[in-house]
C-alpha cells in the first residue's frame, strides 16, 4: 500500500517538467522586461538601432533582388505604425460631437483636449500609439522581416515597380488626409519648443 507522501512525491514528479518550463518562460520574460527598461531613456539610441535595422532590411532586399512582397508588407505595416503615431488618442470629430450635445442642453461645452498654438497654457499631445510602442512594434517587425528574407516561401515573384509607385501613392493620400484632419481640428502632434514658449510668458 502506497503511503500518501508517496502519492505526493509521484504527483510532485509528474508536474515538475511543466513547473520547469513556466519557471524559464517566467524568466525570459523577466530579463526580456529588463533589457526593454534599460532601453526606454535611451530614445536616440533606440531609433538609431532601428534604423540601421532598416538599412540591413533594404540592403538585404536590393542585393538579393528579391522578397518585394515582404518589403511592401514592411512598409505598409510602418505607415500604419506612423498614421497612428500622428493621430491623437481621442477621436476630436467625436470630441466635437459631445461639446455640441452639450452645449444643446445648455452646458458651456468643454474645451478640446487637443494642443493648439492659440492656447495660452500647454497641454500635451496625447498619441493613439505612444513614441515608446512605435518604436518596440518598428523594430519587431523590421526583425521579423529580416527572417522572413531567409526562407523562399516569401519570395514571391512580383512587378516591384507597381509597388513602389502604389506604395508612394498611397502615402501621399494618406498623409494628405492626416494633414487635413490636423488642420481642421488645429492640433499640433509634436510638443517640441512648446513647453519653453509657455513657460516663459
Amino acid at each position: 500500500m502506497m503511503s500518501s507522501s508517496d502519492a505526493n512525491s509521484g504527483s510532485g514528479l509528474d508536474s515538475s517538467p511543466v513547473q520547469n518550463i513556466s519557471a524559464q518562460y517566467s524568466k525570459l520574460q523577466r530579463q526580456y522586461q529588463q533589457v526593454l527598461d534599460r532601453w526606454t531613456p535611451h530614445v536616440l539610441n533606440r531609433w538609431l538601432a532601428t534604423t540601421a535595422l532598416l538599412v540591413v532590411f533594404f540592403l538585404r532586399i536590393v542585393l538579393a533582388q528579391g522578397w518585394y512582397i515582404v518589403c511592401y508588407a514592411h512598409a505598409i505595416y510602418l505607415l500604419n505604425l506612423l498614421l497612428a503615431f500622428l493621430q491623437p488618442k481621442f477621436d476630436p470629430s467625436l470630441q466635437d460631437d459631445l461639446m455640441a450635445d452639450e452645449i444643446e442642453e445648455g452646458g458651456d461645452g468643454a474645451t478640446s483636449p487637443l494642443p493648439s498654438q492659440r492656447d495660452d497654457e500647454f497641454r500635451p499631445f496625447v498619441r493613439r500609439l505612444p513614441e515608446w510602442q512605435f518604436w518596440l512594434s518598428s523594430t519587431r517587425a523590421t526583425i521579423i522581416a529580416i527572417f522572413c528574407t531567409f526562407s523562399e516561401i516569401f519570395d514571391v515573384p512580383v512587378y516591384w515597380p507597381i509597388l513602389v509607385v502604389y506604395f508612394f501613392v498611397l502615402f501621399a493620400l494618406t498623409m494628405r488626409r492626416q494633414i487635413q484632419h490636423m488642420i481642421k481640428y488645429k492640433y499640433i502632434p509634436f510638443d517640441v519648443g512648446r513647453k519653453a514658449r509657455y513657460g516663459s510668458k
